[in-house]
């Protein structure tokens, strides 16, 4: 059955009145969480996650797709509105959006955002249909060895590149993988971690971790950091654009949708570097160059089109090799698990009827995000007013019934606390989050396809080597881990006078804007947390 007929199978099974229902539900609940000050898209998917449980499985992953997608949008509203990004990648958008705003244009700039996110989220959702399947038959031709290496690039690409320092970076990942080593073992029926305590037989729930992890962690985070001081949004009145506004957006829209597919899709691509690429651009290419740093439309318009078009590529290596590239892909892998789904290349074998109805709900989801929230843009302007202790005791109250409802076992509630106080400790030493959850998902599946490689090889190490594939990769994963070194020592031995007005004095121009946005974003938090 070719991409096409299988896409409009799709659209008839999520295009009926129950389906179409979740997924305006799913929508409006991603979008309304989302715009939160401090919740990301990954948080926002974290804890509605268990929202989706009582559910049949094709019905509660349309609802998912709006919460994903919604979460996506939301985060646009707090950046420009509050200057508060929800996650590193949001950051670029705040730098111009809040600028906009202060001057008095904050209906353009979420208009931009969210038409932009609606033009670079269709155009991704329909990548992801082609390149899926394409993917998909890549795969299917791989054996354990290569498996196991790509495993290991997503897993080490991540964690090298990811926030300041590397240590810290490792240091996350190996906490996650202890989690994921919670349980018996499968082969040996040997207990590990377990302590003596039956219950962790099965091992730690993954919804429970993340839930713990996201929203317990920032919520003590906050607590830890809170003063009853409201936050004070720019008033917005109905988002809209006039004709100059269209004429300057068009081309940032389709630009920052060019740079944040591929991007997604990669191991440690992320949405981060597309977002300042397309930042980069704007300001290369606008005819306005000057208003950048005071409110340039297009400094809003690319980087949230990367954005999104980011996570729609993220779903392409989520589905076809069972990998997520970010935090609210592995949360959405939790999900699946959770189901006793598996994503990988038999999905779209095993579960065609579901995977399909989820890429339409995509576009469904992306059109509602449109359609309503446009008109709803001063409602969620309004629930930036509220209180943070009442925010927070929501998010609590929340978290725990959703880690209950799970397996309704009071032993959840002490996971999810103690796994919270560990959100909180990594956040207080700056451990990024993203490892330690792609530790507890794929450190299990990677110990499986290691131990098939072995079982294949007779014990023989060489075995890991079997495939060019798996070469191949191992190449890369040395690349990406001796890269910073052999960096430092080129920079050491080779004096560099960069141009003035070049290509590396505008990117280092649009990294300064980057940090002293973060600057000023955290500025605000000491002040009004």
């Amino acid at each position: 059955m070719d991409v096409w007929s299988s896409l409009m199978d799709g659209f008839a099974t999520a295009l009926t009145p129950m389906n179409f229902l979740y997924a305006m539900i799913g929508v409006i609940l991603g979008t309304a969480v989302g715009v939160l000050p401090g919740l990301g898209p990954a948080m926002t998917v974290a804890l509605l996650l268990p929202v989706t449980y009582a559910l049949e499985p094709t019905s509660a992953f349309i609802m998912f797709a709006g919460i994903y997608y919604g979460g996506m949008y939301g985060g646009s509203t707090t950046s420009i509105l509050l200057n508060t990004p929800g996650e590193s990648s949001s950051v670029v958008t705040a730098i111009e959006g809040n600028k906009m705003a202060k001057a008095g244009r904050a209906a353009q700039a979420l208009a931009t955002a969210a038409i932009g996110s609606f033009v670079a989220g269709t155009i991704g959702t329909a990548l992801l249909a082609v390149c899926a399947p394409i993917v998909v038959k890549f795969a299917v031709s791989l054996g354990a060895p290569s498996y196991f290496a790509i495993m290991m690039l997503a897993l080490l690409a991540v964690t090298a590149v990811l926030g300041s320092s590397r240590l810290r970076g490792f240091a996350s990942l190996g906490l996650g993988l202890a989690i994921g080593l919670v349980g018996m073992d499968s082969v040996t029926g040997q207990r590990r971690l377990t302590f003596g305590q039956p219950l962790l037989a099965d091992g730690l729930d993954i919804v429970v971790v993340a839930v713990a992890i996201f929203a317990v962690g920032e919520a003590l985070w906050v607590a830890a950091h809170l003063r009853r001081t409201p936050l004070h949004a720019i008033p917005v009145g109905q988002p809209w654009m006039g004709r100059s506004d269209w004429k300057r957006s068009w081309k940032p829209w389709l630009r920052g949708t060019a740079f944040g597919f591929p991007f997604g899709a990669l191991p440690a691509g992320g949405a981060e570097i597309p977002t300042f690429l397309s930042y980069v651009t704007e300001k290369r290419l606008s005819k306005h160059p000057e208003e950048f740093g005071k409110g340039a439309i297009e400094g809003v318009a690319g980087p949230e089109a990367a954005n999104n078009a980011a996570a729609a590529g993220t779903l392409t290596p989520m589905l076809a090799l069972g990998l997520p590239t970010n935090a609210t892909a592995a949360v959405m892998l939790a999900a699946f698990t959770s189901y006793g789904i598996q994503p990988g290349p038999q999905l779209f074998e095993s579960q065609g009827p579901l995977v399909w109805a989820l890429i339409a709900s995509l576009f469904i989801g992306n059109l509602l995000l449109l359609i309503i929230n446009l008109p709803l843009a001063p409602l969620w302007a309004k629930l930036l007013q509220l209180p943070r202790p009442y925010l927070y005791a929501g998010i609590l109250f929340f978290a725990t019934l959703g880690a209950y409802s799970v397996n309704l076992q009071a032993f959840d509630l002490v996971i999810l606390l103690i796994l919270g106080a560990l959100g909180f400790m990594m956040r207080r030493f700056g451990l990024p989050v993203l490892p330690l959850i792609l530790g507890v998902i794929l450190g299990p599946r990677i110990e499986g396809q290691l131990r098939k490689t072995l079982q294949l090889s007779a014990g023989d190490p060489a075995g890991l080597l079997g495939e060019p594939i798996a070469v191949g990769i191992y190449v890369i994963i040395a690349v990406i881990l001796l890269w910073p070194f052999a960096f430092k020592l080129i920079r050491r031995n080779t004096p560099v006078a960069a141009p003035a007005g070049g290509a590396a004095a505008l990117a280092r121009e649009a990294d300064d804007a980057v940090h002293s946005n973060h600057d000023a974003v955290y500025s605000d938090h000491k002040e009004q947390p």
